[in-house]
């Protein structure tokens, strides 16, 4: 199947050549030293010398991820990981390296709709050990359109709007709001105090998806449908965003609000300048963000009284959800000369006790597996208090590619800025996501 993401990237073939010996599927690189391909049947043989190339895009853990680099060279001595991370442009270099037939054993992609889109280059995980010890929302985050599990959770994560439950305090707010009626009056109060209500980062393209999957979830409610069907329609382009007044009303009245109570210039404040508002209290609410930011926070306000909610969406305190699960995958190469031993590397992280513990007490992040202990941040603490009572909304992020995100940030930046009304960007946001929400 011909993929739009492929569109062109073959022409970068005989330059990208050049990377081949970064690649995983080379038995020349590694069939000399053991390791078999995913179909030949057998164990992994402890006496060869293997070497596993991984390129990953989440430089945040790269100590972590050395972490279990050094455990496990401690199980399997003779398997050597070779750690590349790349942030900048690193879907195109991984896509101009598995056009160039250099698929590293290794590398990340978005989950959702791009576990179908890397299909053909994903070894099958679905009678993994790996696969069994996932929780049921990442599972199904990491799983093809077919059922089939295919890439591996980065992490658990968590989407929810994070506030100061101090500065709340002050102006006199118990309870942080579920519905949009009372969100208006909670900035009042704030206002009221010299508080102000939103700390934005609407440089950064990406933050906008984290906004916008809370309101997909609600209108597909209200709609009778689920959040992959309705994203489905708007790919397929048989819906509009006129017709679901959750997202063509409350949506962009929500980012109005945002910009009209928030921090200066909101276009030139980027994720870094938006946790240092946070944290240093120059603003009550953490807009478009999730549990990856505790620990910044905390680096610059240690004592800091975190909080997390759901966004207020409607006049439906229901429908005020946080949401879980994985929005990062790791896929093993399924050509690779060494994916027998790559997949018992990844079993030993997903099921031994070190590798429970990793998650939570090394990269503290929440744990994408059952029965592991949740990191000691807040966040995750609060998360499972939560989730106790409610519901998880549906991560709905994961059903449109990022080529679609991407875009739709851009487009919102410049109706933010002034450039695009309303109803242009509705229609360009239509259009993108005919054009690239889907691999097909």
């Amino acid at each position: 199947m011909k993929k739009k993401i492929w569109a062109g990237l073959f022409s970068l073939t005989l330059i990208m050549g050049l990377l081949s010996a970064c690649g995983g599927n080379n038995a020349a690189n590694n069939g000399a030293a053991g390791g078999t391909g995913a179909g030949n049947g057998g164990a992994a043989n402890d006496n060869k010398k293997v070497t596993i190339n991984m390129f990953t895009a989440s430089p945040e853990y790269t100590d972590a991820f050395n972490a279990y680099i050094e455990e496990y060279k401690k199980v399997k001595p003779n398997v050597t990981i070779n750690l590349e991370i790349m942030q900048s442009d690193y879907n195109t270099v991984l896509k101009s390296r598995i056009a160039a037939g250099s698929t590293p054993d290794v590398f990340q992609t978005t989950a959702g709709g791009d576990i179908d889109t890397y299909a053909e280059y994903s070894a099958d995980l679905t009678n993994e050990p790996l696969a069994a010890a996932m929780t049921d929302a990442v599972r199904a985050n990491m799983s093809s359109s077919d059922g089939k599990v295919l890439g591996l959770p980065v992490k658990g994560n968590l989407f929810s709007i994070v506030y100061n439950k101090k500065l709340f305090e002050e102006a006199g707010i118990t309870t942080f709001p579920r519905t949009t009626a009372e969100m208006e009056e909670a900035i009042a109060k704030l206002e009221a105090k010299g508080i102000t209500p939103f700390a934005n980062a609407y440089k950064e393209w990406w933050v906008w998806k984290h906004l916008f999957q809370h309101f997909v979830d609600a209108a597909a409610q209200d709609a009778g449908v689920t959040p992959k069907e309705l994203v489905d329609k708007f790919i397929a382009g048989e819906a509009k965003i006129k017709d679901y007044p959750l997202l063509y009303n409350n949506f962009f009245a929500y980012v109005d609000t945002t910009v009209k109570h928030g921090t200066d210039k909101p276009l030139e404040r980027d994720s870094n300048a938006q946790v240092s508002d946070f944290a240093s209290g120059k603003a009550a609410i953490l807009n478009g963000k999730g549990a990856w930011d505790e620990e910044a926070i905390k680096k610059i306000t240690p004592d800091i009284q975190i909080g997390i909610a759901g966004y207020p969406v409607s006049d439906k305190p229901e429908q005020s959800q946080i949401i879980t699960g994985a929005d990062q995958a790791l896929r093993i190469n399924k050509d690779s000369a060494v994916a027998k031993e790559t997949i018992e590397f990844f079993n030993w992280l997903y099921t031994s006790e070190y590798g429970k513990n990793w998650f939570s007490s090394v990269a503290k992040v929440i744990p994408p597996i059952k029965d592991a202990p949740l990191p000691d941040l807040d966040m995750p603490k609060q998360m499972d208090e939560i989730l106790k009572k409610e519901p998880s909304g549906d991560l709905s992020i994961n059903y449109s590619l990022d080529t679609f995100h991407q875009k739709f940030g851009e487009i919102m930046q410049a109706y933010i800025g002034g450039s695009k009304d309303k109803d242009a960007a509705v229609a360009e946001i239509e259009q993108a996501w005919v054009q690239l929400g889907s691999a097909q």
